[in-house]
């Protein structure tokens, strides 16, 4: 079978034939409607050797963590499932039996460290081997062609959101800032959560656009200047109860922080690594607000992500690439050229 492979480290990932997987027990095989491109698959080329004694990841091995498609075939010991069934496939891994997964926080689970398309063969190929039945969800109506993008761009988000929502009554104000695949889904998720008024922010005018079709009552360009300030004006100086940073780098953290109103709640999601660098009390506790952030999303809020999605509720711009097209999808994801999400379709 066909899939798109790292096959050393810092060197470009590419398409390389491999064998069909079997499925042995408590093993799933699923065949690959869609899977979604993220921006840590670019990154991929990037990362140190090292991480394959520090994070446990091994080469080589396929791309991709955004995956919907159809059960195929399973292993001994596998119950309750049909073949041809449509699925999605969350996006994080989880052991199920540590105290985080007990707690249903199973995106801080360990295992995690290595997961599909991270040290472990992904959902860009024509066929997905799983462990096990533990992130498989049906779906009532979505085409799996589609679902990938929900299972982390819309998950991570849609987790952020709920982080907040208790903040966001009638009066109350949120912050997006980057209005790409992420922040456009949690525009969304704050219009049918929350009663907040919605200030986006984006550099690109497509998106800033596409941020206010999708609900933002106002989107910013994020290469004004004192951005801080021209968001204190709009909220008549109270500032933005509740931030969501899709961007991570030094300025929108910056400007996040300098945004925030009294017990607002900033939480960084983008993997810009950016630094804070004011003094905490100053900058946090005289607001008495709070820092946070996450990897991903759980397994219950993927399910219920995608039950928005099968209701119709949701809005997901991708654009649909072949497998053999994955290094011009990866390409134009980096050069910013998509406004939605792209979407590897074996």
């Amino acid at each position: 079978m066909r899939a798109y492979r790292m096959i050393h480290w810092q060197e470009p990932p590419v398409l390389d034939e491999v064998k069909v997987p079997e499925p042995g027990p408590g093993q799933v095989r699923i065949k690959v409607a869609g899977n979604g491109l993220c921006q840590s698959d670019l990154h991929m080329p990037h990362i140190p050797a090292a991480m394959e004694e520090l994070m446990g990841w091994k080469m080589p091995f396929t791309l991709g963590h955004e995956v919907g498609g159809w059960v195929d075939r399973w292993g001994p010991g596998v119950t309750g499932l049909v073949e041809g069934q449509a699925v999605a496939i969350v996006s994080t891994r989880s052991c199920g039996a540590c105290l985080e997964c007990d707690a249903g926080a199973d995106n801080a689970c360990d295992s995690n460290h290595v997961g599909r398309g991270y040290g472990m063969d992904g959902g860009i190929a024509d066929y997905l081997l799983l462990e096990n039945d533990r992130p498989i969800i049906p779906l009532a109506g979505l085409d799996p062609k589609l679902a990938g993008p929900f299972t982390d761009a819309g998950t991570t988000s849609y987790h952020g959101v709920t982080r907040v929502k208790e903040r966001l009554g009638r009066g109350r104000t949120a912050l997006v800032i980057g209005a790409g695949g992420l922040g456009g889904f949690a525009i969304q998720y704050l219009k049918i959560l929350t009663r907040a008024r919605i200030i986006a922010v984006e550099i690109d005018a497509k998106k800033r656009e596409r941020a206010l079709d999708l609900g933002a009552d106002v989107c910013l360009d994020g290469a004004m200047e004192d951005l801080a300030g021209e968001i204190r004006k709009l909220t008549e100086g109270r500032g933005a109860d509740a931030v969501l940073d899709f961007v991570g780098n030094d300025a929108t953290i910056a400007t996040s922080i300098a945004a925030l109103a009294k017990l607002g709640g900033y939480i960084l999601i983008g993997a810009g690594e950016g630094r804070l660098d004011m003094p905490l009390m100053s900058a946090l506790a005289s607001k008495s607000a709070w820092v946070t952030s996450f990897i991903g999303g759980t397994i219950s809020d993927t399910r219920e992500v995608l039950a928005l999605a099968d209701q119709g509720m949701l809005r997901n711009d991708v654009e649909f690439f072949g497998i053999e097209e994955a290094p011009k999808a990866m390409e134009a994801l980096e050069a910013g050229r998509l406004v939605g999400r792209a979407v590897i379709v074996p």
